[in-house]
């Protein structure tokens, strides 16, 4: 390997031979490569090691003499591939990235930002200046920091979808479906706090009989919302009548075949 690379010198620089490289490749395949990776390392500080011909040191003379004491120390953490995004911040103050929504301050909403992610973090930039950071999450979903809620929000952050449902379970099975029904159809569960708590101050205003008739309507229609229940109570329509038009049968005629004609 030695002669493969620093074959015999000429009479001069410019004759000096250029190693093998097939040759070198090839003998780099062979069975044994770290045994000859150790052979090759005492033939590279061998290099090092020997004088240059124009410059009369060997370039670890230059290396401790020149480079080495202008050296800076290599940082902390490991380089970090980051990417950068535009983003609108959405009226309910969260930004997309990935699939992932994280929150800004409340205020930005509607803002034109950038956001700024990595592997294991994401920044949320306004006009230079960092506004919001998170610890990335690779999977769909909401991350809210508290202090990014406005102050009506915020007094929705101590609840959870459990225990929504069982203090609407204790209005009755009805309330409790409309409230699951209510979250349920939200991106995120706590997008849907605001509206089963406007549905549980119902009670307060029209009694337990009246928000559980109320609720059972608006699940048998479909209507998951805080307004459609509303809309019900304030006419008292929880109670009213509801009449189902009856279609009559199909016209006998040749191309209706029947549910026979499957069979």
């Amino acid at each position: 390997m030695s002669a493969l690379l620093f074959p015999a010198e000429g009479k001069g620089v410019a004759h000096r031979p250029e190693p093998d490289w097939a040759q070198v490749h090839r003998e780099l395949k062979r069975k044994g490569v770290t045994k000859l990776l150790e052979a090759v390392r005492p033939l590279l500080e061998k290099l090092n090691n020997r004088p240059m011909r124009h410059v009369g040191r060997s370039r670890r003379q230059l290396y401790e003499e020149l480079e080495k004491p202008v050296l800076k120390a290599l940082p902390v953490h490991a380089y970090e591939l980051a990417f950068w995004k535009k983003a609108r911040v959405h009226p309910d103050y969260h930004v997309e990235v990935e699939g992932h929504l994280y929150s800004v301050p409340y205020s930005l909403a509607h803002k034109q930002v950038e956001a700024r992610y990595m592997e294991g973090s994401v920044e949320v930039f306004l006009g230079g200046r960092r506004v919001a950071s998170h610890v990335r999450k690779h999977a769909k979903g909401y991350t809210t920091l508290k202090e990014h809620m406005p102050a009506s929000h915020r007094a929705h952050a101590e609840w959870t979808p459990a225990r929504l449902l069982t203090w609407a379970e204790k209005t009755g099975p009805s309330t409790a479906a409309l409230v699951q029904g209510l979250m349920e159809r939200k991106p995120h569960p706590e997008q849907g706090f605001r509206g089963a708590l406007g549905v549980m101050r119902l009670k307060d205003k029209y009694g337990e009989s009246r928000l559980e008739k109320a609720c059972a309507r608006a699940v048998r229609h479909r209507a998951y919302s805080y307004k459609s229940v509303a809309a019900i109570l304030q006419p008292h329509l929880e109670d009213a009548r509801e009449e189902r038009e009856e279609k009559p049968p199909l016209p006998a005629h040749e191309n209706v075949r029947g549910p026979h004609y499957y069979h």
